[in-house]
This record gives structure tokens, C-alpha cells and sequence, in this order.
């Protein structure tokens, strides 16, 4: 109440008069607590609509806030003015501006960015250089009424498809592809039906670019439009948290499934046949070799001849969609990538019509006949927001390329995405606290390789502190102040519980097991394993994949936390020669404390 008090008396010092001496300012629009639909607890404290642009003021009552608790509030603030420029359909033409105002910082006026930082008695001045009548106003009201579509996360775009609402619109998801690449698949899978043929469909996409989000999107087509209300498509995945979350998100295991258990069920010619005649694999590119599964479950058949194998029993016709990542291959088994695939189109008693795009159709000399479709290939980024070089960062970052990711950084914090380096763990916590204290839907957590021992010194345990798959649904779905949710930043989520998912700011805790030596990234050589345990083909390229998989799983950004540890040195000096912005040190903020209080 207090905080709202504030606002509205710095409002009012500000604009009386000014209305006084400029009476246009009379048609300007105020709104108090703007909430952004369909995303609980994110209301900017007022939007201010003038003659020509829209105003973005965020109030703080703060006398003193430290450094990090600023650097929150500035990104708290030019977020808001990022999303309704985007998502708003009304403010596509104009110009949105973030305003961060302290209520009790009188003479403060600076720019950071693309923020204006002011005290209360600097708003009046700032505000007098919008005051014009030489061009028309744009309509209040129907900016006011207009229609607000954020993107939504996985999760949330599962449960609205499943409860047969209507993804909202979204200009970022149809400049990407999406409705193109359903459609492709629906017009596949209905020729297949038709014709009684078999077809292997494959959908490439770079960490991000919806492919899950496709999978489901055609699951539901197949089974809510095209199947008149038979059951006849699943989504199926070896990434037990991915199916663990989904399926606590949706309330319903029947749509998504584990693949393992789909194949312990029906795979290995198995009398039984699924009622589903469309599988959709998510992550196919990490399906298991012979050798794994034989380790496994017993037999000497890939996955993906089990697939094929099940699909020429099916009665009439089947249909395959391998959804594939890349660059995320992370656990051992799962090395043989693509070639897989095609070995058992070689293998298969039917044969099998591919769906592919152009980059990768030369890897598939068996298949039957092979149907050219750069639809099926997703290319922009979609978790990160604006940020679509993200994923090209991460990958000139892991391959040592350090021009081009200094170049990159700077081009993805100017689509709005924030990436901070830090060795105090305390002062990333506080960072994302701040800036999302009050946000319901929104989630931060602590992501960490599952070989990182040396976490185990700061406190924080890869094993004994990490969150196991089946828990996972929990720790991605349950509100901030729960226990189990990711926000209460006391649990990890390794690289193998949060493929395929996403928070809005994850802190990603850097590890021992993969640290940049002055030349290049070295990763430990792996300890002999117990007798009958398999040796990865390239446990390099392992610990790689691993973090390329962590460094892409946020929205809005994310912090980059490497421990203040001897073995870590040459590593942080690595990421601060990037160009990464540093959140100040609690040693800092101690200094401005006393430099202010003298």
C-alpha cells in the first residue's frame, strides 16, 4: 500500500503542473497495475499512453539498493517494455520505453541501455519531451482492449492443446515455421493412411525451436481433428523428467509416454500391437544402439529397428516422426546418432517413405523413396524469446571461437536476452529473486552437470542435492514458495532432467569436468568402468553436449556461475575476455554501502 501510495504522489507532482502548462497532456492515458494477460503476477506498476508511444514507468520505494537489486529492477522493467512491444498486438507500430523510477532518489537521472533511471523530482522533465499535438493520438481504448499473446512455455502450451483451447497467435511461433511443419506432417501421415504405406518423418531443429511443442501440436491434430476422436497418435520420449513433467502438468499419461516402456511393451516382436498407429519420438536422434539395448532390456535390436519392425506388423499402415536435435547427445549409447536410422531402413522387412529435410536426406540412402521438405527444418529459436543467435553463442563458446562469440553476446543482449557471470552464488540468488518477486508463472532454478564433484565444495551436490526424473514435474510446475518447486534454488536439475525443458533464468553452476585450459576445453578422462559397463565412444564430446544443453535452456537469460575455486580460474577469465556483464561482488556492494553511508 505503501509502495503504491508513493507512486501515485510522484505521479501527481509530476503531472499537475505539467498538465497545467501543457494542456495536450490532458488526452494522455494512465494505467495503474497494467496486468499482462495470462501471465500471473506481471503487472508493470503504470503504463502511461501519450500521443504516439506507450510509457513504461516500474515504481521502487528503495532508498539504497544495492547494485544487484538495481541491475534486477532495470531488467525487470525493460522486460515488460520488450514483451508488450512484441506480444501486444497494439504496440507493434509504436514506441514502447522502459522508465525505472525510485520513488526516494531525488536528483538520480541516468541511462542504462535502453532504461531511464530516475528520482521523483526528475520525472516532470522527462516526461515534458513527450508532450506534442502535431500528430494524431493513436486509439487508447483499443490499445487498452487489444489482445496480449505471450509465448508460452512448454508446459503451459501442452496443458491449453490438451484442454482443447487455442494456442494464442503468436507472430515469433509463425515467423518460425510451426503451423508449416504441422501441416506437413498432417499431410504425410494422411497420405500414409490412404495409401496403407509406411512413412519415417524426421523434423530438425536447433535447441528451442519448438520441436517438442510440433510433436504435441501433432499429436493433438491427429487425435482431436483427424482421428474424429480416435485415439490413433502418441508422444513418446527417453527423457523420463520430460515425460514426468508433462504428464504432471497435463494430469494424464495416456498421450505421453516414456519410449523405453513403450518398447518393453511392444517392441522385440512382441505379440502385442499398439493401438496407436502414429508414434512420435521425440529427441530420436539419441534413440539406443544394439549394444545399449541389449544391456538394457535384454535383446540385440536398436530402437530403431524395434521401431520399424513394429511398424511393418501394424495392420494397414504406420507412421514414424522422429523429432532431432542437435548437438544434444548426452548419454552413452546414444553416439550413433542418424546413421541408426538408416541402417534399419535397410534392414526393414516393408518399405519405408522418408520425410526429411534437404540438409540431412543424403544420410538416408535405404529408405524407399525419399520426399524432400524444408518445412520439417526449425531453425529459429523459440525458448529464448528474441534471442535467436542464442544457440550460436553457445556454440562458437563451446567451440573455442572467441571473436565470434564476443560478436554473437552482443548482438543477442540487444534482442533482449541477458546472460551475467558471477562466482558468488549468493548474489545470483538475489539477482532473480528480485527480479521476479511476485511473478507466479515465472521460474528460475540451479542447473548443474551431473559431473561437476567440485560443486560439492560450495555446498551444492550433483547426487545427493539433484532432483531425480520422477520429481522433476514438481520442480518445473509447482508455484515459487512450494518446497519442491525449482525456485526455492536449494535442488540441481542436471543436464538429464532439464533436456528438453526450460526456465526463464537458470543459474548454470560450471564444473570441474569441463574447463577451458588457455587453448581449448578439456574434459577428464573417464575412470575405467565396473566390468560389463560400456566406455563411451567420445566422453568429450559427452561433457560438451552437456553443457550446449544447459546453456540453452533459458527464456528471458541466465546467469553463468563459476565457483571462486583455483581449478575454475583460467575458465572464469575465459568467459569475462567474452565480454560477459558481471554481477557486482558482495565485497563491492559492501563498499557502495559504506561509500554512501560516509
Amino acid at each position: 500500500m505503501r509502495a503504491w501510495a508513493n507512486s501515485h504522489r510522484v505521479l501527481r507532482e509530476a503531472l499537475d503542473t505539467l498538465a497545467m502548462e501543457q494542456p495536450e497532456l490532458r488526452q494522455w492515458t494512465i494505467a495503474f497495475e497494467y496486468e499482462l494477460p495470462r501471465e500471473r503476477g506481471r503487472r508493470p506498476d503504470v503504463v502511461l499512453l501519450t500521443h504516439d508511444r506507450v510509457l513504461v514507468l516500474e515504481f521502487k520505494d528503495h532508498p539504497r539498493p544495492s547494485r544487484v537489486e538495481q541491475t534486477a529492477h532495470i531488467d525487470q522493467v525493460a522486460a515488460y517494455a520488450r514483451d508488450l512491444q512484441h506480444y501486444h498486438a497494439a504496440s507493434h507500430h509504436l514506441a514502447v520505453l522502459p522508465v525505472l523510477v525510485y520513488a526516494h532518489r531525488p536528483g538520480l537521472q541516468e541511462e542504462r541501455g535502453e532504461v531511464i533511471v530516475l528520482g521523483p523530482d526528475r520525472l516532470k522533465s522527462h516526461l515534458t519531451s513527450f508532450v506534442a499535438a502535431s500528430s494524431p493520438q493513436f486509439d487508447h481504448m483499443a490499445w487498452l482492449n487489444a489482445d496480449y499473446a505471450p509465448l508460452p512455455t512448454l508446459v503451459s502450451a501442452a496443458r491449453r492443446l490438451f484442454e482443447h483451447e487455442p494456442l494464442p497467435a503468436i507472430r515469433r511461433a509463425q515467423s518460425a515455421g510451426i503451423e508449416q511443419t504441422v501441416a506437413a506432417l498432417i499431410d504425410a501421415a494422411r497420405t500414409a493412411h490412404e495409401q496403407g504405406e509406411h512413412h519415417l518423418a524426421l523434423v530438425t531443429g536447433v535447441p528451442g525451436a519448438g520441436k517438442t511443442l510440433v510433436g504435441l501440436q501433432f499429436v493433438y491434430a491427429r487425435t482431436v481433428k483427424e482421428g474424429e476422436g480416435e485415439r490413433d497418435a502418441v508422444f513418446l520420449s527417453g527423457n523420463g523428467p520430460l515425460v514426468s513433467v508433462l504428464q504432471h502438468a497435463l494430469e494424464n499419461k495416456v498421450f505421453v509416454q516414456g519410449v523405453h516402456d513403450f518398447l518393453k511393451q511392444y517392441g522385440a516382436h512382441r505379440d502385442r500391437l499398439p493401438e496407436e498407429h502414429i508414434w512420435v519420438y521425440d529427441e530420436a536422434q539419441r534413440a539406443w544402439d544394439a549394444q545399449q539395448v541389449l544391456e538394457k532390456r535384454g535383446h540385440a535390436t536398436s530402437e530403431p529397428e524395434d521401431f520399424l519392425r513394429l511398424g511393418a506388423q501394424m495392420t494397414g499402415w504406420a507412421m514414424l516422426v522422429g523429432l532431432i536435435g542437435e548437438g544434444q547427445e548426452i548419454y552413452i549409447g546414444e553416439e550413433g546418432g542418424l546413421a541408426g536410422w538408416n541402417t534399419a531402413l535397410q534392414n526393414s522387412e516393408k518399405p519405408w517413405t522418408l520425410h526429411a529435410p534437404e540438409k540431412i536426406t543424403h544420410l538416408f540412402s535405404h529408405a524407399t523413396s525419399v520426399i524432400p521438405n524444408n518445412a520439417l527444418d526449425l531453425t529459429v529459436s523459440l525458448r529464448s524469446h528474441l534471442a535467436e543467435d542464442l544457440y550460436l553463442w553457445v556454440h562458437a563458446l563451446l567451440a573455442g571461437e572467441d571473436e565470434r562469440a564476443r560478436h554473437l553476446i552482443t548482438r543477442i543482449q540487444a534482442q533482449g536476452f541477458e546472460v551475467y557471470l558471477t562466482r558468488d552464488l549468493e548474489i545470483a540468488k538475489e539477482y532473480v529473486r528480485t527480479r521476479y518477486k511476485g511473478a507466479e508463472d515465472k521460474r528460475y532454478g540451479l542447473l548443474a552437470s551431473s559431473k561437476a564433484s567440485n560443486l560439492k565444495q560450495v555446498g551444492l551436490d550433483a547426487w545427493n542435492l539433484g532432483v531425480k526424473a520422477y520429481n522433476a514435474g514438481p520442480w518445473f510446475n509447482n508455484p515459487p514458495l512450494d518446497p519442491k518447486s525449482c525456485c526455492q534454488l536449494t535442488r540441481l536439475a542436471s543436464e538429464f532432467v532439464c533436456q528438453g525443458l526450460e526456465l526463464d533464468f537458470p543459474i548454470v553452476c560450471w564444473g570441474t569436468d569441463l574447463k577451458w585450459t588457455g587453448q581449448d576445453w578439456q574434459s577428464p578422462t573417464p575412470r575405467t568402468p565396473a566390468a560389463g559397463k560400456r566406455v563411451p565412444e567420445n566422453p568429450h564430446r559427452l561433457r560438451v553436449n552437456s553443457y550446449r544443453v544447459l546453456l540453452t535452456r533459458g527464456r528471458d537469460g541466465m546467469i553463468l556461475y563459476v565457483p571462486a575455486q583455483t581449478a575454475l580460474d583460467q575458465t572464469y577469465s575465459y568467459l569475462q575476455a567474452l565480454d560477459l556483464p558481471e554481477l557486482p561482488s558482495r565485497s563491492e556492494i559492501w563498499q557502495d554501502r559504506v561509500l554512501e553511508t560516509t
